[in-house]
């Protein structure tokens, strides 16, 4: 496909379900912590999008990096009020999309297959951590900021959301079921952490960094291959 297309077709896929989390959340009266899970998953699953659709990483980078810019404007502006919470202590909404440019220029051109399993744990692990954590969440812990707690049942959803989306994706794309494992429980293992220790928001980097840090690790040291 003509890698301008795919732009556009970005574009429009993210503005629809911009569109469609503020028409739920004015219709159904939802609360924006739900209606703006809502988005950020399907967004993180655009990854799978990018993966089918783009042949070059720097037309594949044009839709986060501007929503790099449209994100911090609502966030001062709000302007997309299904993702808003007007917490402006948390630019997770900002950070989101670097992490996403960031893992597309690292890993477009090495694994396409691991470049949308680093996605996933931000994308599902992350959103299931905080929905789980805060409607069920009992046992509260803290780990480097007192202010960022953390709950036993939050992070064993983040744990479990992410092993079975790294998974998933990993054998959709090939991978040998061994393989699909072992890189599942290691980025598991890795982006719970990184989401028990992250201050509010900086979740949003330190998960998918905590992600691409199984590349090396598997890959280069233990010499686990991956499909390309």
């Amino acid at each position: 496909m003509n890698n301008w297309l795919a732009v556009v077709i970005s574009f429009i896929y993210v503005f629809a379900v911009l569109g469609i989390a503020e028409a739920l959340r004015r219709a159904l009266r939802l609360p924006v912590e739900f209606t703006r899970k809502v988005v950020h998953i399907a967004v993180g699953m655009w990854a799978w999008g990018t993966a089918a659709l783009f042949t070059d990483k720097w037309f594949a980078i044009i839709p986060p990096v501007a929503f790099v810019a449209l994100n911090y404007l609502s966030y001062r502006r709000a302007l997309f009020t299904a993702m808003e919470t007007g917490d402006k202590s948390n630019l997770g909404t900002v950070y989101f999309p670097i992490a996403f440019a960031a893992v597309i220029l690292l890993f477009f051109d090495v694994s396409k297959p691991f470049m949308v399993a680093a996605l996933m744990p931000m994308t599902w692990g992350d959103a299931f951590a905080a929905i789980i954590g805060k409607r069920y969440g009992r046992r509260h812990y803290a780990l480097l900021d007192a202010r960022s707690r953390r709950s036993v049942e939050g992070s064993a959803a983040m744990f479990a959301f992410s092993f079975l989306s790294v998974a998933v994706t990993l054998l959709v794309f090939g991978a040998p079921f061994g393989t699909a494992m072992v890189f599942a429980l290691v980025m598991a293992l890795l982006a719970t952490l990184a989401e028990a220790i992250s201050p509010a928001g900086l979740d949003n980097l330190l998960v998918p960094a905590s992600s691409a840090l199984a590349y090396p690790l598997l890959v280069s040291l233990l010499g686990i291959p991956l499909p390309s």
